[in-house]
C-alpha cells in the first residue's frame, strides 16, 4: 500500500487489484485532516489497512468515517475500525445503511445519515455531499471540501492503469492524457453499464453539481489524485453514453486464459 500526502489536510491510501486483460484498478481511501479528521472509505478486504492507516493518524482520532457506497472495496476495514476508533460517526445514507445492515448489525447510535445536497461541518470546513454523474450503487454519495477545493468522488472517473506502479503515483499526470481518456471512458461502460440506456440530455444535466464546486483536485477510489482536470474529465463523462457497451469474456475466452496456466 502507497501512501501519499497532499499538502498539510489530504493522505492518500493506494491499494490496488488486478484485473487480467484490464489493468491495475486503483483501490483509494482517504483522510481528510480536518479539525475533526475524516477517513473516506476503507480499502479493500483481507488487507492490513489499519497498520496503513496508523502510519497517518491514530484510528482512536477519527472522528467522522464517510463510506461513499458500501460494495467491498469501500468498506474493507469498516467493522475493525468501528472497533478502534470508539468517536467515529458513520456517515452513509438510509439505503447504505440498510445494504451495510445486511452483513452485520450497525450501532445506530453512531450512524450520521447525510443526503446528496446536504452538508456537514467537520470544525473548520464544510463537507457537502452530491451524487456524482456516474456510480455503480444507488446509495453512492461523493463530498466536496469547501476549504481546499478536493471533490472526492467515489467511483466517478475511475481508470484502470497499466501497472502497479502507475494505479498508486500520486498524480494521474504521469500517465498521458489520450491514454487516460480512453481507460476512464473503459472504465465507465464497465462500471455503468446503464449510461448507455440514460435520457442523454438529462444525463448531461447531473454534470452541472459537480460542474459547480469547480474542484482544483479530483480525488477518486479508482484514480490517481487528479490536480485541475476537471474540464478535461467533465468532458469525458459527456461522451461516455456514446462509447461501445463493455461485453466481458464468456466461457471459452476463461478456459483459453486457463489453459496458458496449465503446467
Amino acid at each position: 500500500m502507497e501512501i501519499n500526502r497532499i499538502g498539510r489536510d489530504i493522505s492518500v491510501l493506494s491499494d490496488c487489484q488486478p484485473v487480467p486483460g484490464i489493468g491495475f484498478i486503483p483501490v483509494n481511501a482517504f483522510v481528510l485532516h480536518s479539525a475533526e479528521p475524516v477517513l473516506i472509505d476503507t480499502g479493500l478486504p483481507g488487507r492490513d489497512f489499519t497498520t496503513a492507516l496508523g502510519s497517518v493518524l491514530h484510528p482512536s482520532d477519527i472522528e467522522w468515517i464517510w463510506i461513499t457506497h458500501p460494495d467491498r472495496d469501500h468498506t474493507g476495514a469498516l467493522r475493525e475500525l468501528l472497533d478502534l476508533a470508539p468517536r467515529a460517526r458513520l456517515i452513509t445514507t438510509f439505503l447504505g445503511m440498510g445494504l451495510m445492515s445486511m452483513e452485520a448489525p450497525l450501532p445506530m447510535d453512531r450512524i450520521y445519515l447525510l443526503n446528496p445536497g446536504q452538508s456537514l461541518d467537520v470544525g473548520d470546513r464544510r463537507l457537502t455531499a452530491f451524487r456524482p454523474p456516474l456510480f455503480d450503487n444507488p446509495s453512492t454519495t461523493g463530498s466536496f471540501d469547501e476549504l481546499t477545493g478536493a471533490c472526492f468522488t467515489s467511483d466517478c472517473f475511475g481508470a484502470p492503469m497499466p501497472s502497479a506502479e502507475l494505479a498508486g503515483c500520486p498524480d494521474v499526470g504521469y500517465l498521458d492524457r489520450a491514454e487516460l481518456r480512453e481507460r476512464q471512458l473503459l472504465w465507465a461502460t464497465v462500471d455503468s453499464p446503464w449510461v448507455h440506456n440514460v435520457d442523454k440530455p438529462r444525463y448531461l444535466d447531473t454534470l452541472t453539481a459537480l460542474a459547480g464546486f469547480d474542484p482544483a483536485l479530483i480525488l477518486g477510489t479508482h484514480l490517481p489524485p487528479a490536480p485541475g482536470r476537471t474540464a478535461e474529465f467533465l468532458d469525458m463523462l459527456a461522451a461516455a453514453p456514446d462509447e461501445r457497451p463493455f461485453v466481458g469474456p464468456d466461457q471459452e475466452a476463461l478456459e483459453q486464459l486457463l489453459a496458458t496456466f496449465e503446467p
